[in-house]
């Protein structure tokens, strides 16, 4: 058997062992799609490929929040809930990365350690790297991987508010925001953006002393996003109060998810969805492969160690250093 055939049977043989959900093979599968080896991505392709008609059935919540907000401890109130009702749960939990070693330094297993031992979850750190809101590069396709296993809630925790959330928004079904127990002023600091792009608000930490000001924050909350959000696609963004601690407004935010499925569903909103992240998807892809090879072009490594200095020192303007840049990209052979 030749090169090429053996790793064609490997990528089937890791294929049937994700179908069974094997959660080992799961993140061997992630750990490929994750890798940047020119032949693992060739690999990836034909595994993803092969698995794309087990995707698509699961539910995909995205969920951000300022850190100190209580992401990791609600995930696993979350989570447990969530398997007690029957469900199988993944976890896409994208981690600041090191600037020295590129890796996740919060290790999210470690801040959900009841529900990382669970046989019906799947916790997976991936480090951010320097991708924009927070949402690892590859985080799309270990998504479909944990459909393909046979997850039916998919969970992607972003690293939090401060870089544009716009990313997982494009990724997920519903987009959850949590905030802390702070209204009136506190509002200004809340990054608008955000706001506008959240399907459901949840305050954390409404428990003891925090219970009735969490209840005062959501109500100011609930208007602003009155302003901010208006009714799309038969979904009125909701606002709600939760305590991961005390296990209290859990089911309520499920119940949330549940009403906002119905709604876009009824309205034939969620095909479009994700008809149209999926597009959008292709394009991230073309983008970056398209920057990659142009990096790694030697004509254009020169031309930009010659052209930064004087862009730097206000010499050359960008936006001409930049055509002279894809010109020599395109006069070396590139796209």
């Amino acid at each position: 058997m030749n090169d090429a055939a053996s790793a064609t049977d490997a990528t089937a043989r890791l294929a049937e062992a994700l179908r069974a959900g094997d959660r080992r093979a799961l993140a061997r599968a992630i750990t490929l799609v994750e890798s940047t080896h020119a032949d693992d991505r060739a690999a990836a392709d034909r595994l993803l490929d092969s698995l794309l008609p087990e995707t698509g059935r699961a539910i995909r919540l995205g969920i951000t929040g300022v850190p100190g907000v209580g992401k990791s401890s609600f995930i696993e109130a979350f989570g447990l809930h969530l398997i007690g009702a029957g469900h199988r749960i993944a976890v896409l939990a994208v981690d600041p990365s090191s600037k020295r070693s590129g890796g996740s330094i919060l290790g999210d297993k470690t801040r959900m350690e009841e529900l990382s031992r669970h046989p019906a979850a799947f916790i997976r750190p991936s480090p951010a790297g320097r991708t924009l809101g927070g949402v690892a590069r590859r985080s799309r396709e270990a998504l479909l991987l944990c459909e393909a296993a046979g997850f039916d809630v998919i969970l992607v925790e972003t690293v939090g508010v401060g870089q544009s959330e716009t990313a997982v928004a494009d990724l997920v079904d519903l987009f959850l925001l949590l905030l802390l127990p702070a209204g009136g002023d506190e509002l200004q600091g809340i990054k608008r953006g955000v706001m506008e792009l959240a399907d459901l608000v949840l305050v954390t930490k409404a428990d003891g002393a925090l219970a009735r000001i969490a209840g005062q924050a959501a109500a100011e909350y609930r208007s602003a996003l009155h302003f901010l959000r208006p009714p799309a696609g038969g979904w009125q963004p909701e606002v709600l109060t939760c305590s991961a601690h005390e296990g209290q407004g859990i089911a309520e935010a499920w119940q949330a998810v549940g009403r906002f499925r119905a709604a876009v569903e009824a309205n034939d909103r969620l095909a479009a969805r994700r008809a149209d992240q999926a597009r959008a998807w292709m394009w991230s892809e073309i983008e970056e492969s398209l920057t990659a090879a142009l990096l790694a072009d030697p004509a254009v490594a020169r031309l930009v160690a010659e052209l930064e200095p004087e862009v730097t020192a206000n010499r050359f303007a960008p936006g001409a250093a930049a055509r002279r840049i894809l010109a020599a990209f395109r006069g070396s052979g590139g796209p």
